[in-house]
């Protein structure tokens, strides 16, 4: 056992985009898998969404999982189903929708992120930053209230990348959705409500960018 998050006190703001910074090894992906409901928190408290983590049941981590979207610099997508059955699981697992609208949902997120052209393709026939498009639709596609994001667009051209993120931008300005980022992308940190620094476990900074005067 060892203790790699030491101090932490933060508040995330609901609709807001924040990002993750700091060096490898800083705790950023801990603390997100741990608000994420990923792993189990062993000490202090850590609320989500109005419910407390720490001691929660398996039942209740679930339950606040299906309220939640995971975007993976991994991708993790299924190789045997098409880019529009993986989208679709994002609705299945969370019980999301009827099943004749799913479909329909999966191919309106994946057109947004501009892959209408590869609905039926499997992942072994997309590039890199296809399939990296694929696992954000899938997680954006049943409105989650959170978004948790890790290397979203490392995998990704400076188009794409760019507007996914202006994509999770408007969710938060019309849905109120929430995103917790975690990234190296200084394209990101432009577009960022806040930015939070990690090292060795502790936030050594805690900024709300000034957006550039058009």
């Amino acid at each position: 056992r060892k203790q790699v998050l030491f101090d932490i006190n933060l508040e995330i703001e609901p609709g807001k985009l924040t990002v993750l910074v700091g060096a490898s090894g800083s705790g950023k992906t801990t603390l997100l898998t741990l608000i994420g409901c990923l792993r189990r928190v062993e000490g202090g408290e850590a609320w989500l969404l109005g419910t407390q983590l720490h001691g929660a049941s398996e039942d209740t981590l679930i339950a606040c999982r299906r309220r939640l979207g995971f975007i993976f610099q991994a991708h993790n997508l299924h190789d045997s189903l098409t880019a529009m059955e993986n989208v679709r699981m994002g609705l299945e697992v969370h019980g999301r929708t009827e099943a004749r609208q799913w479909d329909q949902a999966a191919e309106h997120v994946l057109t947004l992120l501009g892959l209408e052209d590869r609905l039926h393709y499997l992942p072994g026939n997309l590039s890199g930053g296809q399939k990296q498009r694929v696992a954000i639709a899938r997680a954006l596609v049943g409105n989650p209230d959170i978004v948790y994001a890790d290397e979203p667009t490392a995998a990704l051209d400076k188009v794409s990348g760019l507007n996914a993120v202006h994509l999770l931008k408007r969710l938060g300005d019309q849905r109120g959705t929430t995103t917790l980022m975690v990234t190296h992308d200084s394209r990101i940190m432009e577009l960022a409500d806040r930015i939070i620094t990690l090292d060795e476990g502790r936030v050594v900074g805690d900024e709300s960018p000034v957006s550039p005067v058009a």
